[in-house]
Protein backbone atom coordinates (compact mmCIF):
# COMPACT_ATOMS: atom_id res chain seq x y z
CA UNK A 1 0.00 0.00 0.00
CA UNK A 2 1.21 3.43 -0.85
CA UNK A 3 0.97 6.57 1.26
CA UNK A 4 -1.79 9.05 0.68
CA UNK A 5 -1.04 12.53 -0.62
CA UNK A 6 -2.87 15.85 -0.42
CA UNK A 7 -4.90 15.13 -3.54
CA UNK A 8 -5.98 11.78 -2.11
CA UNK A 9 -7.06 13.44 1.14
CA UNK A 10 -9.21 15.89 -0.85
CA UNK A 11 -10.84 13.00 -2.66
CA UNK A 12 -11.51 11.30 0.67
CA UNK A 13 -13.09 14.43 2.13
CA UNK A 14 -15.23 14.94 -0.98
CA UNK A 15 -16.56 11.38 -0.93
CA UNK A 16 -17.09 11.54 2.84
CA UNK A 17 -19.14 14.73 2.39
CA UNK A 18 -21.28 13.03 -0.24
CA UNK A 19 -21.92 10.09 2.07
CA UNK A 20 -22.69 12.30 5.08
CA UNK A 21 -25.09 14.50 3.13
CA UNK A 22 -26.86 11.41 1.73
CA UNK A 23 -28.38 10.85 5.19
CA UNK A 24 -30.51 13.96 4.81
CA UNK A 25 -30.69 14.50 1.04
CA UNK A 26 -31.44 11.02 -0.28
CA UNK A 27 -34.72 9.18 0.22
CA UNK A 28 -33.32 5.66 -0.09
CA UNK A 29 -31.71 3.78 2.77
CA UNK A 30 -28.04 4.34 3.48
CA UNK A 31 -27.13 0.82 2.37
CA UNK A 32 -28.81 1.34 -0.98
CA UNK A 33 -27.15 4.73 -1.43
CA UNK A 34 -23.69 3.33 -0.68
CA UNK A 35 -24.20 0.38 -3.05
CA UNK A 36 -25.30 2.71 -5.85
CA UNK A 37 -22.44 5.11 -5.23
CA UNK A 38 -19.72 2.47 -5.02
CA UNK A 39 -20.86 0.97 -8.34
CA UNK A 40 -21.39 4.34 -10.06
CA UNK A 41 -19.60 6.04 -12.91
CA UNK A 42 -18.75 8.84 -10.48
CA UNK A 43 -16.90 6.43 -8.16
CA UNK A 44 -15.16 4.91 -11.17
CA UNK A 45 -13.85 8.35 -12.16
CA UNK A 46 -12.69 8.91 -8.60
CA UNK A 47 -10.90 5.56 -8.76
CA UNK A 48 -9.00 6.84 -11.79
CA UNK A 49 -8.15 9.94 -9.75
CA UNK A 50 -9.65 12.30 -12.29
CA UNK A 51 -9.82 16.00 -11.48
CA UNK A 52 -13.61 16.07 -11.74
CA UNK A 53 -14.38 16.94 -8.14
CA UNK A 54 -12.88 20.40 -8.18
CA UNK A 55 -15.83 21.65 -10.24
CA UNK A 56 -18.39 19.29 -8.80
CA UNK A 57 -20.52 19.88 -5.74
CA UNK A 58 -22.12 17.36 -3.43
CA UNK A 59 -25.53 18.20 -4.89
CA UNK A 60 -24.03 17.71 -8.36
CA UNK A 61 -22.91 14.24 -7.31
CA UNK A 62 -26.47 13.41 -6.22
CA UNK A 63 -27.82 14.68 -9.54
CA UNK A 64 -25.36 12.49 -11.42
CA UNK A 65 -26.27 9.41 -9.37
CA UNK A 66 -29.97 10.10 -9.96
CA UNK A 67 -29.34 10.43 -13.71
CA UNK A 68 -27.46 7.13 -13.73
CA UNK A 69 -29.84 5.11 -11.55
CA UNK A 70 -33.02 7.15 -11.23
CA UNK A 71 -34.38 8.38 -7.92
CA UNK A 72 -35.07 5.76 -5.29
CA UNK A 73 -36.93 5.70 -2.02
CA UNK A 74 -36.21 2.02 -1.43
CA UNK A 75 -35.28 0.99 2.09
CA UNK A 76 -35.80 2.64 5.44
CA UNK A 77 -32.61 2.23 7.49
CA UNK A 78 -30.53 5.40 7.64
CA UNK A 79 -27.07 5.51 9.16
CA UNK A 80 -25.94 8.47 11.22
CA UNK A 81 -24.27 11.32 9.35
CA UNK A 82 -20.94 10.79 11.13
CA UNK A 83 -21.01 7.05 10.45
CA UNK A 84 -21.61 7.77 6.78
CA UNK A 85 -18.81 10.33 6.70
CA UNK A 86 -16.38 7.77 8.11
CA UNK A 87 -17.58 5.00 5.78
CA UNK A 88 -17.18 7.24 2.73
CA UNK A 89 -13.75 8.38 3.89
CA UNK A 90 -12.53 4.84 4.58
CA UNK A 91 -13.76 3.48 1.25
CA UNK A 92 -12.01 6.27 -0.71
CA UNK A 93 -8.83 6.15 1.40
CA UNK A 94 -8.62 2.38 0.90
CA UNK A 95 -9.20 2.72 -2.83
CA UNK A 96 -6.56 5.41 -3.13
CA UNK A 97 -3.76 3.70 -1.21
CA UNK A 98 -4.37 0.26 -2.70
CA UNK A 99 -5.38 1.23 -6.25
CA UNK A 100 -8.48 -0.91 -5.80
CA UNK A 101 -11.73 -0.04 -7.50
CA UNK A 102 -14.76 1.07 -5.52
CA UNK A 103 -16.68 -1.90 -6.93
CA UNK A 104 -14.04 -4.31 -5.64
CA UNK A 105 -13.94 -2.75 -2.17
CA UNK A 106 -17.72 -2.85 -1.97
CA UNK A 107 -17.49 -6.61 -2.60
CA UNK A 108 -14.76 -7.00 0.03
CA UNK A 109 -16.63 -5.20 2.81
CA UNK A 110 -20.22 -4.05 2.86
CA UNK A 111 -21.35 -0.80 4.48
CA UNK A 112 -23.18 -2.66 7.27
CA UNK A 113 -19.87 -4.20 8.31
CA UNK A 114 -18.13 -0.82 8.21
CA UNK A 115 -20.95 0.67 10.24
CA UNK A 116 -20.42 -2.02 12.86
CA UNK A 117 -16.72 -1.11 12.96
CA UNK A 118 -17.32 2.64 13.23
CA UNK A 119 -17.26 2.84 17.04
CA UNK A 120 -14.10 0.79 17.62
CA UNK A 121 -12.16 2.13 14.60
CA UNK A 122 -13.29 5.70 13.86
CA UNK A 123 -10.65 7.27 16.11
CA UNK A 124 -7.80 5.35 14.45
CA UNK A 125 -5.71 6.67 11.61
CA UNK A 126 -7.52 5.54 8.42
CA UNK A 127 -4.57 3.40 7.31
CA UNK A 128 -4.52 1.62 10.70
CA UNK A 129 -8.28 1.04 10.52
CA UNK A 130 -7.94 -0.43 7.03
CA UNK A 131 -5.08 -2.70 8.13
CA UNK A 132 -7.19 -4.02 11.01
CA UNK A 133 -10.17 -4.56 8.71
CA UNK A 134 -7.96 -6.45 6.27
CA UNK A 135 -6.62 -8.65 9.09
CA UNK A 136 -10.16 -9.44 10.20
CA UNK A 137 -11.21 -10.25 6.63
CA UNK A 138 -8.22 -12.61 6.25
CA UNK A 139 -9.17 -14.35 9.49
CA UNK A 140 -12.77 -14.67 8.31
CA UNK A 141 -11.54 -16.11 5.02
CA UNK A 142 -9.40 -18.68 6.87
CA UNK A 143 -12.39 -19.60 9.04
CA UNK A 144 -14.58 -20.00 5.96
CA UNK A 145 -11.97 -22.21 4.27
CA UNK A 146 -11.55 -24.32 7.42
CA UNK A 147 -15.33 -24.69 7.71
CA UNK A 148 -15.53 -25.74 4.04
CA UNK A 149 -12.77 -28.31 4.50
CA UNK A 150 -14.53 -29.74 7.58
CA UNK A 151 -17.80 -30.06 5.66
CA UNK A 152 -16.03 -31.73 2.74
CA UNK A 153 -14.38 -34.24 5.11
CA UNK A 154 -17.73 -35.01 6.75
CA UNK A 155 -19.33 -35.61 3.34
CA UNK A 156 -16.48 -37.91 2.32
CA UNK A 157 -16.74 -39.86 5.61
CA UNK A 158 -20.48 -40.33 5.08
CA UNK A 159 -19.88 -41.57 1.54
CA UNK A 160 -17.25 -44.00 2.81
CA UNK A 161 -19.56 -45.28 5.54
CA UNK A 162 -22.53 -45.67 3.21
CA UNK A 163 -20.37 -47.31 0.55
CA UNK A 164 -20.95 -44.76 -2.21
Amino acid sequence: MKDIDEYGLKLCAYQADIFRKSASDQECSSGIFVRRFMNSELAERMDRKGSFFESSSVSGAFEELNRQYGKSSYGKIKYGAEELYWIGYIYRYWSYISDSSSKHLYKVIKPDELRRLYLPYHSLDPKQAIERIMETEKENEKTDIARGVAILRMVRRRRTISGN
